[in-house]
C-alpha cells in the first residue's frame, strides 16, 4: 500500500496550497471520472493530468474501463419481482426502526 504525502488532505486530494503528485492525482481518478469533484479539484486534475503523461496514460486506461463497465453492465435493471421484493424489505425495516425507536 502506498503512503500518501505529508500534505495528503482529508479528502485524498492533496492540499491547496500544494503541488499535486501522481498519488493523489490517480487516488482521485475516479472522482474526475465520476464527476464527483468541485471545481477546483477537478481544475487541479485536469492541469496536472495536461502535463503529467504517465497519469494521463493511467486516467486513459481507467476512463475506457469505465466506459466499458457502463456500455456492458450500465443498461441493467433488476428483475421487477426483486425490485418489488427490496421495496417492501425497505419499508418493513424503516417501520420497525420507527417503532424502536419511539419506543
Amino acid at each position: 500500500m502506498m503512503t500518501p504525502p505529508d500534505n495528503y488532505g482529508e479528502e485524498g486530494f492533496l492540499e491547496a496550497d500544494s503541488h499535486v503528485d501522481c498519488t493523489a492525482v490517480m487516488a482521485d481518478v475516479y472522482l474526475l471520472l465520476d464527476h464527483e469533484c468541485d471545481e477546483v479539484i477537478r481544475e487541479r486534475l485536469q492541469a496536472h493530468l495536461d502535463e503529467c503523461g504517465p497519469c494521463l496514460e493511467a486516467y486513459g486506461v481507467e476512463e475506457k474501463i469505465k466506459r466499458l463497465l457502463s456500455r456492458k453492465c450500465g443498461g441493467e435493471r433488476a428483475p421487477e419481482y426483486l425490485r418489488d421484493r427490496l421495496t417492501i424489505e425497505i419499508r418493513r425495516q424503516v417501520t420497525i426502526h420507527r417503532i424502536v425507536t419511539d419506543e
